[in-house]
């Protein structure tokens, strides 16, 4: 009888722990429980077919106006437009020795632990790299679109703000008719706990059961809130904070997961007496209508892979939805 204790090897399965952190990762991720993010089975495809960027073509609306029909004058037969989204392939990796596991790795089933810590870790990284990408998206709308996306009602000097200067149901409302009529697109909200704070004090959070009727999640104004102090929150121009909120609209963000060649191993220092888990990952987070710039000379990405901090330029953005079918606006307040 062997007195060897088990390793993560002896636990690993690739085969059964990538799709099952794959799944925990969405079950743990608020922003795909809000339906922010959806896995979107064609970006799966997509993330598996090679190549770091990913092209999404995509028809325009039918443009032009109507014509009186006639006996003698022909209808004149207009066209429509093609063009394309692009996505970014990110690969990421990330490696754990068994001490920082060993606590998890008593309990009863360390399979299921290993997967709750890894695919929890997943799931903030992937809310991280989100909130960057926002920056740069809004950047671009900012200095390329007039900022027609975003409602800033904060002021520099925070200590002085009202009201007007923080977040209530006029501020949201005006936000969302960023979109005009599509409006009622927009399903959830992410804010800083900062914000959040100020709705509670005011009784302004409703709090609604899940589908299971076990848990209460937070609603204003009938949408979604997600709370994530990633949501920025800048030092005034003279004093006190400026906030930035997010509007939402289901499936604003596509998710796909791709297959690095070796998504999964183990390893052992044996002298060292520690084991080692490595998990890598291919996968899209893409903003559905802001295209992705690849960009070549001193601007191009350092790595193979772009990290959060060069997400966050805004010349790596590029929007090409019409602004009524983009599913995000930015809320700019003091609190």
């Amino acid at each position: 009888m062997s007195n060897d204790p088990t390793r993560i090897a002896n636990i690993i399965v690739p085969s059964v722990f990538i799709p099952y952190v794959i799944e925990k990762t969405a079950t743990l991720s608020a922003l795909v429980q809000s339906g922010i993010i959806v896995p979107d089975p064609a970006l799966d495809i997509l993330a598996q077919r090679g190549g770091t960027v990913i092209d999404m073509p995509f028809f325009r609306d039918l443009t032009g106006d109507d014509e009186i029909l006639s006996e003698t004058t022909p209808l004149d037969p207009d066209k429509i437009a093609a063009t394309k989204d692009r996505a970014r392939l990110h690969m990421r990796g990330k490696a754990w020795g068994v001490s920082d596991l060993a606590k998890a790795l008593s309990g009863d089933d360390p399979m299921a632990a290993i997967g709750d810590l890894v695919a929890a870790f997943w799931a903030r990284k992937e809310q991280a790299l989100l909130i960057s990408m926002l920056k740069g998206v809004f950047a671009d709308n900012l200095a390329n679109d007039a900022g027609d996306l975003i409602s800033n009602i904060s002021i520099a000097k925070g200590s002085d703000a009202t009201a007007a200067n923080l977040i209530g149901a006029d501020a949201v409302i005006d936000a969302a008719t960023k979109l005009g009529d599509a409006a009622g697109k927009l399903t959830a909200i992410a804010m800083h706990s900062g914000v959040y704070a100020r709705l509670q004090k005011l009784n302004l959070i409703d709090f609604v059961p899940d589908s299971q009727g076990v848990v209460n999640i937070p609603t204003y104004l009938g949408k979604r809130v997600i709370v994530d102090d990633g949501c920025p929150r800048d030092a005034g121009g003279t004093d006190g904070y400026v906030y930035t909120t997010y509007l939402f609209g289901g499936g604003a963000i596509g998710r796909g997961e791709g297959s690095a060649p070796v998504a999964v191993e183990t390893d052992r220092d044996s002298l060292q007496g520690e084991d080692y888990l490595i998990h890598r990952r291919h996968f899209i987070l893409h903003p559905r209508g802001i295209q992705w710039q690849e960009l070549s000379g001193g601007d191009a990405i350092a790595g193979i892979s772009p990290t959060n901090a060069e997400c966050e330029a805004s010349k790596r953005w590029n929007r090409v939805y019409e602004q009524k079918n983009i599913r995000i606006v930015m809320l700019k307040t003091n609190g």
